[in-house]
């Protein structure tokens, strides 16, 4: 288990910057999430904690050791790539005794590791199967079996359940992160799918053009997004423009096109101070925070253009003054149609958030 920190790292390629001048830290034993869309710089600083890239500037350490120059072997961190990478004429056991093989360690002592790695993914009983017989789950955990063997300080994931389907995705959510908690590992993991990202991460960082826009627990980031870039990234959202009207106790209450809404302030650090009346502002109000035909402070109108009928729940489609906004509403007794009067949308104070355009 070791804390790794990356400092201002800039890392160019020709006239493009891929990362511009990230520094974060993760703790020793966490499960750390890089997200953010195709682009934005996330494999790459991913790569360069790794030693698969070398920054252009700045500084990487694995606890107090600065493990910038260093190449990839000499770090310790195991790698999972999206394609698995498995040898499809070798056998499960064979697979994972491949890294402790090349490293000249002891037949017995190999035999041993490799049964507690498979027992870890709960493979153990397969050691002697064809890679070629097992699903694309059980090829995952191979996968992870032989990073694991190794014993690294870290473990690095490179959006490893891409290649599975709906089902098997959500299993393997589940036993990545019991396999890395079961073994007091560090894991870095980059992902574009936000959905998995809330359910595993201890913390992550949305990164946007090779910087971080926010770093946080999964509740800080879809609670309280900072930019309008990460509410919209992060899970679905409203975005609504208005100005501010007044501000109070860190909420504001703000002016829109479709009526007056009243949210919490996010993204204004110590050093900015409120804004004042009269500022351009960006509302979020996620589809589950709108309530339909319920008192409340904001006050605004629409109508049902749209709907959407999913068993649990009901997701509408609402058209404003402000423009369209999407709705749902869990556990519906009762279906509105698109021929329905103006339905007034209000939402908690607590559950809109107030940022910089």
């Amino acid at each position: 288990m070791e804390s790794i920190r990356a400092d201002k790292i800039v890392k160019q390629f020709g006239p493009v910057t891929a990362l511009d001048g990230v520094s974060l830290e993760i703790g020793a034993g966490e499960l750390f999430f890089l997200l953010g869309s195709s682009g934005c710089g996330k494999t790459t600083l991913l790569r360069s904690i790794a030693g698969l890239e070398t920054p252009t500037s700045g500084s990487i350490h694995f606890g107090e050791k600065n493990v910038t120059q260093l190449p990839p072997h000499k770090r310790e961190a195991a790698m999972v790539f999206q394609s698995y990478a498995l040898w499809p004429h070798l056998t499960v056991g064979r697979n994972v005794a491949f890294g402790l093989e090349e490293r000249k360690v002891a037949k017995k002592e190999i035999d041993e590791r490799v049964k507690q790695a498979l027992e870890l993914v709960h493979l153990g009983a397969m050691v002697d199967r064809g890679v070629d017989q097992l699903s694309g789950g059980q090829q995952q955990r191979v996968a992870l079996a032989r990073a694991l063997v190794v014993r690294p300080r870290c473990l690095l994931l490179d959006e490893p359940l891409s290649n599975l389907d709906a089902k098997l995705r959500i299993e393997m959510r589940r036993e990545i992160r019991r396999i890395v908690k079961e073994g007091g590992l560090t894991a870095i993991y980059v992902t574009h799918d936000q959905e998995e990202a809330l359910e595993m991460a201890d913390r992550m960082a949305v990164l946007n053009q090779g910087r971080i826009e926010q770093l946080g627990t999964p509740e800080e980031v879809y609670r309280s997004p900072r930019t309008p870039f990460v509410a919209g990234f992060i899970g679905e959202t409203n975005l609504l423009e208005g100005e501010v009207l007044d501000v109070r106790d860190g909420f504001a209450r703000v002016q829109t096109a479709a009526g007056e809404v009243v949210g919490r302030l996010s993204g204004w650090d110590e050093g900015d101070g409120p804004p004042s009346g009269g500022a351009k502002v960006v509302l979020s109000v996620r589809p589950e925070a709108w309530a339909l035909d319920a008192p409340g402070e904001s006050s605004v109108t629409g109508r049902v253009v749209d709907r959407s009928y999913l068993g649990r729940m009901i997701r509408y489609t609402m058209e404003t003054a402000a423009g369209r906004q999407q709705v749902v509403e869990l556990n519906p007794e009762t279906l509105r149609t698109p021929a329905e009067a103006t339905v007034k949308l209000s939402a908690r104070p607590a559950d809109v958030v107030v940022m910089k355009p």
